[in-house]
This record gives structure tokens, sequence and C-alpha cells, in this order.
């Protein structure tokens, strides 16, 4: 095959493979150079050169001219320069052109293994940067491979891996390889070597996905998911709101005796779900944020701070196991809240301060 047939070839490679032929040609041109400089000298500075349009593959020697020469393989010294070309000075480049002499078997073979890598590397990355808009997205992989430290799920119809790390993984969900799972797909990082795409099964983002995939109402942006605040595996409050007066947003994402909201439960092995209407007035947000509790009041205590009264019967579901209702009510609302039941100290100081005022307003 001559070089213009190789051109030619290698235009039909590249966009078989969906690859820059730029990209390409420049890592052949390093592959020659690297292959060359172990084959034959390695010290010696060389460049490939290829011109797709004429059809040529060149080498070139580069040399420095210096007035002391430290490295002959890339040094010239200026009285050889000039017996050359008398008008060459101190800083000059000579470049010369040459064609190696029996540049045979190993360095074919050592440039082949560096092109394979390279496309390797240049497909991973068109494949990367096509995965780079599944950022945020819901997605259903296999699971391939499980380590001492994350769990790798096949994604996609490239087949690309991505990595599940412990942070990312429900405790008590069991993963076995084989399995069909659905992930969030967190971050999609191309850095070359380090590219790797993150999912997750405890993002919040999930189940917001899992319910914009179970409700119409959403995906069609009717219903619109405000918040979600969620401790993956046991508990999670979803806000939501619509932006249509004759459509039920609570109605909608519960579905039919439930259908829709226990589809997002049972993906998510039986996690308690409490779906909350967003309200734009804090004090009612807070009040249906801390459902399934009653509450009987709440109090704005000063910048992002409010104190919630509940009746005594109800304070331990109000806060939660380990306070968990009301620290997901917490950072559903963005609000600090203190829970307190009807009969304390502090929400009978409330009540008479309420009651004071009240008699000052008669």
């Amino acid at each position: 095959m001559d070089n213009k047939e190789f051109f030619a070839a290698l235009t039909d490679f590249v966009r078989e493979k969906g690859i820059s032929e730029e990209v390409f040609l420049e890592t052949l041109k390093n592959a020659l150079a690297s292959a060359y400089k172990k084959q034959y000298d390695g010290g010696v500075e060389v460049i490939v050169d290829m011109n797709r349009d004429l059809g040529t593959i060149s080498f070139k020697a580069v040399k420095h001219v210096v007035e002391v020469v430290e490295d002959r393989d890339k040094e010239i010294s200026l009285e050889d320069a000039q017996a050359l070309d008398p008008t060459h000075k101190v800083g000059d480049t000579i470049v010369r052109t040459f064609q190696p002499d029996n540049f045979g078997r190993i360095a074919a073979q050592t440039a082949r293994q560096v092109i394979l890598q390279k496309i390797h590397e240049a497909e991973r990355d068109s494949t990367y940067s096509a995965f780079s808009d599944k950022e945020g997205e819901l997605m259903t992989g296999i699971i391939r491979k499980i380590d001492d430290r994350n769990v790798y799920v096949e994604l996609g119809d490239k087949k690309i891996e991505g990595v599940m790390p412990p942070q990312d993984r429900v405790a008590g969900e069991r993963y076995a390889v084989g399995d069909t799972i659905k992930v969030f797909v967190k971050r999609v990082k191309n850095s070359g070597r380090n590219s790797q795409i993150v999912v997750s099964r405890t993002a919040p983002g999930l189940v917001k996905k899992l319910f914009e995939e179970q409700v119409p109402e959403i995906a069609q942006g009717i219903v619109e998911v405000k918040e979600v605040a969620r401790e993956a595996g046991h508990r999670t409050k979803i806000a939501i709101a619509s932006s249509d007066a004759r459509v039920d947003a609570v109605g909608a994402c519960v579905g039919n005796r439930g259908s829709r909201v226990n589809a997002v439960v049972e993906e998510l092995g039986g996690e308690k779900i409490d779906i909350i209407l967003w309200d734009e007035n804090p004090l009612a947000f807070i009040f249906k944020a801390l459902s399934p509790a009653t509450v009987n009041s709440v109090t704005l205590r000063g910048e992002k701070s409010a104190m919630a009264v509940v009746p005594d019967d109800k304070l331990s579901l109000a806060i939660g196991r380990d306070g968990q209702n009301a620290r997901l009510a917490a950072r559903l609302t963005g609000w600090k809240i203190d829970v307190k039941a009807a009969s304390s100290p502090e929400a009978q100081a409330l009540l008479a301060e309420a009651e004071e005022e009240q008699v000052d307003e008669e």
C-alpha cells in the first residue's frame, strides 16, 4: 500500500471508529517518532511529518545551534552549522529530512502498540464525551463486577462502565453480578486515564428521576419536583408543586390506589416516602414537611430558624427515630426546626406570649 492508499484507508478507519482524523494523525506521528527512538538512538530529537494532501510521510531530525555542544544528539556547534549554511547563528534550529534505513519489524510493532493504545484512549474519550449529557439522568445497567470497594455497572448500548463507590450504595441493599439495576448518573469525569462515570443509588436525584419515570405530569412539566431530602434506605421527603390548578400534584404522584408511589418504593427496596405539597410560605411548608406528624403551630425565631409545637403524643413521630423526620424536614425546607411538645416550657411560654399579645390587641 502506498501512502495515498494509506491515507484513504485512514479516512475510512477514523470514520468507522468515530474519532477525529486530526487526533489520529497526531497520535500516529508521535508513535512513529517514539518507535524510531526506541530502535535507534533514543536521544535524537525526531519529528514525523505527514502531508495528507501530498500523501507523504517523512522523518525530520532536529538540532539546535549552540556555542558549546553538550548533547550531540540534539545540538550542533556554530562552526559545523555555518559549514552547512554561513547564515546560521546560535539559537537557530536545523531540521534535516531523512528516511530511516531498515525501519522494520521492531519499529512497526512498537508503533502499532502505541497506535492501538491511543486509538483505545480516543474511543474511550469519545464515549465519555457522548455520556456527558447523561449526568443527572436515570439509567438502567447490569452489574458486571464487584470488588472490595466498588460495584461496576455496565451502562448503555456502548457498554461503558459506571462505578458505584461505597458512599453511593444503600446500606442493606444486596448487589450481585448479573443483576439489572437502576442508577443515577452522579458525575461524568473525562480526564484521560482517570476518566470515570460515577453512579449512585443513594443520591436524592435517583428518587426525583424515578418519580419522573412513573408520573407523566412530572415528565410533562405540569408537576414540578421542588426539593428532595433523603436518607437512603430509610426515608425520603419530596416536595412537589403543580403549575395547573386543575392538577392535584400529590394525587398525581401517589397514583391510582398508590400505584405510582408504590412503584418507586418497590424500586428503592421499601424506603418510606413522604410526598409534601410545596408552599412558598415557610410556615405552611414547615407544617407540611413534618408529616406524618400533626403540628399545632410553627413560629419563626430568627434567620432560617423556627420552632414547631406538636401534641405531646405526636412528639416522637414528629422527631422520628434518631431525629430522622425532623432532620429531613429541615433539609427539605432549608430551615432549622426545633420541635417541642405542647406541654414543654418553651411551648407554654410561647402560648402565654401569644395570649398576652391577644389581650393587648383587645
